[in-house]
């Protein structure tokens, strides 16, 4: 007898208990779309967020590393303003003549470039780039007709693969003339890496995207090696907006809205009359510091909207 008193206590405790909970649950707030978080605290360790519209400021959440949820599957090649997967040229000469343009925005010199068959993200092709260090020492692929024809809102897609870490000192493997910016007609919009972390420099004012303090730091990641990722930006000259993804998941300190951020785009805001317009799109590789680096490209993709990943 005790023991069937025991046991209708014991029911009786978890029911109340499960009860509670529920009662917990549905009298908590639900928001379905949190305001943005402008607090460089509330990042989490490799700083990605969630990213739902070009506009908006950067968003933590509880699981960083969730993929965007408006990356959806990557369009179909032919439906874009510009797409190659190399599959076209022949292994050891340049991508095709047709698109491409092999040079430097600086100067060139002893570093390399030349369609490969030994690494590809498809096919069986990607551009190997072989980058020394530096400053003589720049070699890019870049594209003069497409970018300037999509307008003020530019979307990119590209893969990248990586010999080794990003070291401490400046390193660009990404420049886009801006035909705004700068007094001697267009400096370039860099992406790249310092502070072993993947960033972005303004060439006509130096500012970096974070900001280089350990706050701003912590507000990107280094990248992976040896393995292929998917970098996506979006760059709305008309707004001043610009904005990051790897492998479809948005970096909180690389992102530019019309709100001042600290650590992330404050210095790139204090040019309130940055809306560039760009002219031209390259890949390669530039090394202010000495660092060199091999580095393949595949499957690269420009549009007036977003392309996603695959």
């Amino acid at each position: 007898m005790a023991s069937s008193v025991g046991r209708r206590i014991a029911r009786w405790s978890l029911v109340l208990a499960t009860t509670a909970c529920a009662a917990d649950r549905a009298a908590a707030p639900v928001d379905a779309d949190p305001a943005p978080s402008r607090d460089a605290s509330t990042a989490t360790t490799d700083a990605r967020v969630r990213a739902d519209a070009p506009t908006e400021a950067p968003r933590a959440t509880a699981d960083a590393r969730a993929p965007d949820a408006a990356a959806g599957d990557a369009r179909a090649c032919a439906t874009l303003a510009l797409c190659d997967d190399f599959e076209g040229a022949a292994a050891g000469g340049p991508p095709d003549p047709s698109r491409w343009t092999v040079g430097a925005p600086d100067v060139t010199g002893t570093g390399t470039l030349a369609v490969d068959d030994t690494q590809h993200h498809s096919g069986a092709r990607a551009v190997k780039v072989v980058g020394e260090g530096g400053y003589s020492n720049h070699i890019f692929f870049t594209n003069s007709a497409v970018i300037a024809a999509l307008g003020p809102v530019v979307w990119a897609r590209f893969y990248v693969r990586l010999s080794d870490a990003l070291g401490d000192g400046h390193v660009t493997f990404l420049a886009m003339k801006d035909a705004e910016s700068g007094a001697d007609g267009g400096k370039h919009l860099r992406m790249g890496g310092q502070a072993k972390i993947l960033m972005w420099n303004r060439e006509s004012d130096d500012a970096t995207l974070p900001a280089l303090s350990p706050a701003g730091i912590a507000l990107s990641e280094p990248l992976p090696t040896n393995q292929w990722l998917c970098l996506e930006l979006m760059v709305d000259g008309g707004a001043g907006v610009l904005r990051t993804w790897v492998d479809g998941v948005a970096l909180a300190g690389l992102q530019v809205d019309a709100t001042p951020t600290p650590d992330v785009d404050e210095q790139w805001l204090r040019d309130a009359a940055w809306h560039p317009a760009l002219t031209d799109f390259g890949l390669g590789w530039e090394s202010y510091a000495g660092q060199a680096m091999t580095l393949w490209f595949d499957d690269v993709a420009l549009d007036a909207a977003r392309i996603g990943c695959f």
